[in-house]
């Protein structure tokens, strides 16, 4: 979804216009950046928490050249899902469902299985029986 998209969507669930929606949209953002900026961070229970880290400068290495280069330190944007994000994103648990089809059905083919092996031995026996 591209920030047009999301004018759409928050203009047709508001009421609002698509100008007052895009206005809106830019007021948040502008928000949350300023509040950031301030090394604070922003809460928005049920979804998440933009926050700060900060990153250490370090050595790394230039891949074309292979030289050592210095990466200084910075302070970058972080976003934690919350709760209510995570569980509306995440997938349906079908993990046990699954399992326990898998071992009805294993258990289906080792009863066939010992099934036509009772069958065999019982055909080669009355076979052997006649054969003598």
């Amino acid at each position: 979804m591209n920030k047009s998209e999301l004018v759409d969507a928050v203009a047709s669930k508001t009421g609002l216009t698509k100008t007052q929606s895009s206005d809106a949209i830019d007021a948040v953002v502008a928000a949350i950046q300023e509040t950031l900026k301030g090394g604070e961070q922003v809460n928005l229970v049920g979804f998440g928490v933009f926050l700060t880290g900060d990153r250490a400068a370090r050595t790394g290495r230039n891949p074309r050249t292979g030289e050592e280069i210095q990466i200084p330190a910075a302070r970058l944007p972080k976003f934690k899902p919350g709760k209510g994000l995570r569980d509306a994103v995440a997938l349906p648990k079908v993990v046990a469902p699954v399992k326990a089809t898998v071992e009805k059905t294993v258990a289906t083919v080792e009863k066939t299985v010992a099934k036509a092996e009772k069958t065999a031995t019982k055909a080669e026996k009355s076979g052997k029986k006649g054969s003598k």
